[in-house]
């Protein structure tokens, strides 16, 4: 039970709370753009100086790319675990602005919600967490150590989480970790996810003439890169949605039946996932498997983009010089991205017609994150939400990613927490992002709660 003194530090300053996270939700830290004149940097200055208004340790630290926020705050007593907490301050940009109601940079509380970029992914969960260890300073001594790992390239794949968490693994060293950046499974269902997918992203170029040329004088002789394009493309899966590179599936670690008989009880229904998509049915993934595990243990490929030859209005008749697709794999353990990266490469190597040359570039690559569930930080995670909302959570798993778990898991070896701090219609990377404000002060309530249960 969280002590009624932290609540009552909660509650007392809500209005004041909200202010803090509507001045920070004005800052347009948006970690692709550089036509603005570092907003990141102001942003994490900002947030430093903020934890330490809060009586928190802060220091904002160079690193690749954009500065990261280290901080701490030390327990009463010296023998006390450490929980690390990570969150990130960048946000997606917010395009496209013509479809938001209002300015996305300019908060407005609308229907019991706060409206702006970043207000659930991930600005109001890294507040709140902020807030939780606040309020147990107010009331009285920690009862974890804390410290925090705040970043700035979330959103654009954390290229360089794994060189901070190297540089700093001693200052960052604790016994467990939480991360705030999920979702709740339903609007009235708290939950933990204990397992995310790895990334391999790649892009193929398949280059033939060097410019394009009329198909009535070459076609039947030159090579046609977007014919080959489709042809490789489809040959990526078979008919039963079997992805054909080879190895794909060997290292793949089988879903339990413990898991699935839970999976089966969460209520989730088919029908309207696939009302909410537009579509009529769900047709993707391998047949004969179920939803949940086709989207949370299953590892999946897909085209993200196809661009070829001449897509104008009307007729041009060419053969286009140049093809390309952009393609992606969601790996699930024990699967290693760079030996799906060597197969791909060997795939398109094998396919590749004569009279065309075939590039392929890597953009990004993650590796899977899985956390066993008897984990102590997950026991306490699971009290913690059904104190704050009153209601057990679900134990889930997310078919996206999140490199910082994984490197968290791997490079300081700690057992971590994807704490579920946001509601499903939240619409983050969208416009009219939202963040309830009953999700504000319940994820807070969260937190603290489960810094008190680890202490256990």
């Amino acid at each position: 039970m969280v002590p009624e003194a932290v609540t009552n530090a909660l509650d007392a300053n809500l209005d004041a709370h909200v202010e803090g996270l509507c001045e920070f939700l004005r800052m347009p830290s948006i970690a692709n753009d550089p036509a603005r004149p570092d907003p990141c940097r102001r942003c994490a200055e900002w947030l430093g100086d903020q934890m330490k208004q809060m009586g928190l340790s802060a220091e904002v630290v160079d690193a690749p790319g954009k500065p990261v926020v280290l901080g701490s705050a030390p327990a009463g007593e010296a023998d006390a675990p450490t929980l690390l907490i990570y969150a990130h301050y960048d946000v997606q940009p917010p395009d496209p602005l013509d479809a938001w109601r209002t300015d996305p940079f300019e908060p407005v509380l609308r229907d019991g919600a706060i409206y702006a970029r970043g207000a659930s992914d991930d600005k109001g969960p890294l507040w709140a967490a902020l807030l939780a260890v606040a309020a147990w300073r107010d009331a009285g001594p920690l009862p974890v150590n804390v410290t925090f790992l705040l970043e700035g390239e979330e959103e654009i794949g954390s290229p360089n989480i794994d060189a901070v968490v190297d540089a700093h693994a001693e200052r960052l060293s604790a016994d467990a970790a939480v991360i705030p950046d999920t979702q709740f499974f339903t609007a009235d269902l708290p939950s933990i996810t204990y397992g995310l997918r790895g990334l391999a992203y790649f892009e193929l170029e398949l280059r033939g003439p060097s410019e394009d040329v009329h198909s009535g004088l070459h076609g039947g002789a030159a090579a046609n890169p977007a014919d080959a394009l489709a042809r490789l493309v489809a040959a990526l899966h078979d008919e039963t949605g079997t992805v054909t590179l080879d190895g794909f599936y060997d290292a793949v670690r089988p879903v339990t039946d413990a898991e699935r008989a839970a999976w089966r009880e969460l209520p989730f229904d088919e029908a309207a996932y696939a009302a909410s998509l537009g579509v009529s049915a769900l047709g993707g993934g391998e047949a004969g498997r179920g939803v949940l595990e086709r989207l949370w243990a299953r590892p999946t490929l897909d085209a993200n983009g196809l661009v070829a030859g001449y897509t104008g209005e009307g007729a041009k008749t060419i053969i286009p010089s140049r093809a390309t697709a952009k393609v992606s794999c969601r790996l699930v353990p024990d699967q290693d991205p760079q030996q799906v990266v060597a197969a791909f490469r060997d795939f398109v190597a094998a396919r590749t017609p004569e009279g065309l040359t075939a590039d392929v570039r890597v953009h990004a690559t993650a590796r899977p994150f899985l956390v066993p569930l008897d984990e102590p930080v997950l026991r306490a995670g699971r009290e913690a939400l059904q104190e704050a909302f009153g209601c057990p959570p679900a134990m889930i798993r997310c078919g996206a990613s999140i490199p910082v778990a994984e490197c968290i898991q791997r490079t300081l070896d700690l057992p971590t927490a994807l704490l579920g701090c946001t509601l499903p219609d939240d619409n983050p990377h969208a416009p009219n992002e939202k963040y309830a404000l009953a999700m504000l002060r319940g994820t807070a309530a969260a937190i603290a709660a489960l810094m008190g249960n680890l202490a256990r």
